[in-house]
């Protein structure tokens, strides 16, 4: 992963792809009708996706 924080930052495709699956994760994780083991499941991916990007 890049540092974001020094010039010159580039975006790639694999960043942006990656958001996008953390976006998808986040949306799964907020419904009402998981199971305990789908959300700790997707909790877990969640927190793994954010480390990979820095957050």
């Amino acid at each position: 992963m890049t540092d974001r924080t020094s010039p010159p930052f580039v975006y790639t495709c694999t960043e942006y792809r990656q958001e996008m699956i953390l976006l998808a994760l986040r949306r799964k994780l907020a419904r009402p009708d998981l199971s305990e083991e789908e959300r700790r499941r997707l909790a877990e991916e969640v927190s793994r996706l954010e480390q990979e990007l820095g957050m």
